[in-house]
């Protein structure tokens, strides 16, 4: 059997499996959706800054189940184009501006809260090379959110609640880095009388750098090791329990990945490519935990690529 063949078949048994599996795992499923899932499926929700770093639009939609609690996204974000005229016979050109546009839309039921919201987000790439082969970006997202808690018993009470994130990311062809901060303004309800946040969280940083290694050019084989870094303020001081490494492994069509956290968690993620979408999913486990006793975090995206330019010759898809 020829390789593309090959390929094919896989790619449709893990379709197949992709919806099959997410029924019947969503009982092992967690309630937000886990910040490094996030991170890596839809990173700019962490960093504006990544808005528009990709030349094509990209939509995503997340979903996860636990019981009664349940969590959906939906995000997508693209870079803004402009259509120079040809000349004579040659067709019109479409450039890419260094403006990037997003939008999400989420919402969580986790026990007795429910929380609805939105984000607006805009990013500016400057070019710091002549070739424009790598950029410097800035990032910002207002968010709004309508809160509903339940504090005590039959007393509910509820909020709407404005937000701010910001971001810088650095990207070129093998090196990236960023750094930035969500969630600015705090949280709808502060702290309890126990001096603890409550959710949705407080304000949350961030910052990551990796790199981006070609083993193999004929077969479109990348390693990406990178490390995220990421605190709360009442973590600030131990930034090194929310170190995580993270490698991330391209094989065409396929990208397989994991990382390790000192908190005895490490996590597997896999994801897919089909001509203009993808799939992909997120295991978390504990290993120093019984699987009865901590059961594992399973999450599900799907996503769509869509490309500006329209030649028929122009890539099928994209990371």
């Amino acid at each position: 059997m020829k390789l593309k063949s090959k390929k094919s078949v896989v790619g449709k048994v893990l379709l197949i499996f992709f919806f099959s599996f997410s029924f019947y795992a969503s009982e092992a499923q967690q309630t937000p959706l886990s910040s490094l899932s996030y991170w890596v499926f839809n990173p700019y929700l962490y960093n504006p800054a990544m808005i528009g770093s990709k030349d094509f639009l990209s939509i995503g939609i997340n979903a996860a189940f636990q019981g009664e609690s349940n969590s959906q996204l939906i995000s997508g974000n693209k870079r803004i184009t402009r259509t120079n005229s040809g000349y004579f016979s040659s067709p019109d050109i479409t450039e890419f501006k260094n403006t990037g546009i997003g939008a999400s839309v989420f919402r969580d039921i986790i026990g007795s809260s429910k929380d609805y919201g939105l984000s607006v987000s805009g990013s500016y790439q400057l070019p710091m090379s002549t070739h424009q082969l790598s950029f410097l970006s800035f990032g910002v997202s207002l968010k709004a959110g309508n809160y509903t808690r339940t504090s005590e018993p039959q007393k509910i009470e509820k909020k709407f609640f404005p937000n701010l994130d910001i971001g810088v990311y650095y990207y070129g062809t093998n090196f990236f880095s960023g750094i930035s901060s969500t969630n600015l303004f705090g949280s709808p309800w502060g702290k309890d009388s126990l001096g603890v946040l409550n959710a949705p969280v407080s304000r949350e940083y961030f910052f990551t750098s990796g790199f981006k290694i070609l083993l193999s050019k004929p077969m479109n084989i990348v390693v990406e090791p990178s490390i995220l870094i990421s605190s709360t303020d009442s973590t600030f001081n131990r930034i090194k329990d929310n170190i995580r490494p993270i490698v991330k492994l391209y094989l065409d069509d396929f990208c397989l990945g994991t990382s390790f956290h000192n908190h005895g968690k490490v996590s597997f993620f896999i994801q897919y490519r089909y001509p203009r979408f993808y799939v992909g999913a997120f295991y978390e486990l504990a290993n120093k935990t019984a699987y009865y006793k901590n059961k594992p975090i399973v999450e599900f995206t799907l996503g769509l690529n869509l490309q500006s330019d329209k030649s028929k010759f122009a890539n099928h898809s994209h990371w």
